[in-house]
C-alpha cells in the first residue's frame, strides 16, 4: 500500500524520524505550551529518557518542514497484545496548526503496517479537552479503563 502524504494545516509535510545523533537534542529541546505541562512533560527529554532507560518505549521526533517540531513515543505490550501511543509533545510555537493530529495519522499508519497490530491505545487527563477532542475525532473510543487517573482509548486497526 502506498504511503499518503500526511500535512499540517500549512500544507507543511509531517513525518516521524528515528532519533539519531543528528536530531535528538532537537527532540529532547521539544517543550509544549506551559499550561500544558499538567499532562506532559516540559520538555520532550524526559521521554526521551524513558525510552533509553526504560526498555519498553520507542522515541520518534517529529519533523513538519524543515524543523523538529514534536516528539511521540510508542510500546507494544505482549500481555494483551496492544500498541500504546505515549509522550506525545508538539511544541508551543507549532499549536494549533494541526501537527498533533498529523502526528497521530503518522502514528496510526505506522502501527497499523505492523503485522502484529489489531489495535492502539493511549490515555489522557480528563481535564485535557483539547486531547479528548482530538483522539475523538480521529477515532479512538473509551474502553472503559484507566491508567493512573488517565482515560484509555482504543482505536481498531488491521480488522
Amino acid at each position: 500500500m502506498e504511503r499518503q502524504r500526511i500535512t499540517d494545516r500549512q500544507g507543511r509535510a509531517v513525518a516521524l524520524e528515528e532519533i539519531t545523533e543528528d536530531n535528538w537534542r532537537d527532540v529532547a529541546d521539544v517543550a509544549p505550551a506551559d499550561d500544558q505541562r499538567r499532562w506532559v512533560a516540559a520538555l520532550a527529554a524526559r521521554y526521551l529518557l524513558l525510552s533509553q532507560r526504560g526498555g519498553v518505549w520507542t522515541s520518534l521526533g517529529v519533523r513538519a518542514g524543515e524543523d523538529i517540531v514534536g516528539h511521540v513515543m510508542w510500546a507494544y505490550d505482549d500481555e494483551d497484545g496492544t500498541h500504546w501511543v505515549g509522550g506525545m509533545v508538539v511544541s508551543e510555537a507549532e499549536q494549533g496548526r494541526g501537527v498533533g493530529r498529523a502526528t497521530m495519522a503518522a502514528v496510526i499508519e505506522r502501527l497499523s503496517a505492523l503485522p502484529e497490530c489489531r489495535e492502539i491505545r493511549l490515555s489522557y487527563h480528563p481535564d485535557n479537552a483539547s486531547a479528548g477532542r482530538l483522539y475523538t475525532s480521529i477515532g479512538f473510543r473509551p474502553t472503559g479503563d484507566f491508567e493512573d487517573e488517565e482515560i484509555v482509548v482504543a482505536l481498531p486497526v488491521g480488522v
